[in-house]
């Protein structure tokens, strides 16, 4: 099945994903804050996560995702004439993390700019170089979301440090004759910004954990249903549902919902942890190396978090 959309525009060549070598386990934080694994698994689904090393950041995350979808598309940087990276988790905002990653890949004097939209930021950056593409705007677009969330953690904060990890996900996209990124539905809800904030440069990330699960579990899959809607698909013919990797308990009540009873649902959480803008192309790209998903099948992609915003759109997987 293919998407419904009207004229042919863009689509997703290629996936690449990198996480961090070290791995945190859920037993390894019991050993410094008052949790055990039984408690984080039956709460969020985690068993283990990666971090960056002090010496890493989500600038050197980005290059080493960026990089892979870019050998595994086949184009040259030479060819990449735009590049979106999507973060929430730079140590300064000055200068872009886009540009940097750009030259780093050798892509030279690239449109090149950043997205916040949190969790829902990859999503936010496809929609963006899909309608670039078939705008005429750019040809072809390197799209990244990475992370270093783990820098704005307090690890003596039980409700934060289980969750929240490091990583990079990254996506090509080209013309195409056919669409292969269908509508996006977007949106954000402002009255509940305080639910996950930083409130300054010496504060850490805080979260009200059953506001934002109340809001997930109720007020998405109207906006995932409404995403199948528009580019003409039926949940039911879906080969892949894969939204951010929030929560586990998210992840399944929101599936349960769509009616995608035959997709894949990605899970990625389980061992990667939440890494907000990255968490999308990262799970699915390790999806296509596993053979969980078909080239071809469409997938539902659901990204949401601070903001709070939201964004969901279904591609053709590459």
């Amino acid at each position: 099945m293919r998407l419904s959309q009207g004229a042919p525009g863009a689509r997703i060549l290629a996936f690449g994903g990198y996480q961090p070598a070290e791995v945190v386990t859920n037993y390894d934080l019991s050993q410094r804050l008052d949790t055990n694994d039984e408690w984080i698994q039956s709460r969020v689904g985690i068993k283990e996560r990666r971090v960056a090393g002090p010496n890493e950041s989500e600038i050197d995350l980005a290059v080493q995702a960026g990089g892979k979808a870019l050998a595994a598309s086949g184009l040259s940087s030479g060819d990449i004439d735009l590049v979106i990276v999507a973060t929430c988790t730079l140590e300064a905002q000055i200068p872009n993390a886009a540009a940097r990653v750009a030259h780093r890949l050798g892509i030279r004097a690239p449109g090149a700019f950043d997205v916040n939209a949190a969790c829902a930021g990859f999503c936010y950056g496809l929609a963006a170089a899909a309608d670039a593409v078939r705008a005429g705007s750019a040809k072809n677009v390197l799209v990244v979301g990475t992370e270093k969330l783990t820098q704005w953690v307090d690890w003596d904060d039980r409700a934060t440090a289980v969750i929240f990890a490091d990583g990079a996900g990254a996506a090509v996209v080209v013309p195409s004759e056919t669409p292969g990124i269908g509508p996006v539905v977007w949106g954000s809800a402002g009255d509940k910004s305080d639910a996950i904030a930083v409130k300054d440069r010496a504060s850490f990330l805080r979260q009200e954990g059953q506001t934002v699960f109340r809001w997930a579990t109720t007020a998405l899959h109207p906006v995932a249903r409404l995403a199948c809607e528009r580019a003409g698909v039926d949940p039911a013919d879906l080969a892949a549902f894969v939204p951010h990797q929030a929560n586990l308990r998210i992840i399944e009540a929101i599936a349960r919902k769509l009616g995608a009873d035959d997709a894949v649902i990605a899970k990625d959480i389980v061992l990667a942890g939440n890494t907000s803008a990255a968490s999308i192309p990262l799970a699915l790209s390790r999806m296509i190396e596993r053979g969980e998903v078909p080239s071809g099948g469409l997938a539902l992609l659901l990204g949401f978090g601070a903001g709070l915003t939201y964004a969901s759109q279904v591609i053709e997987i590459p």
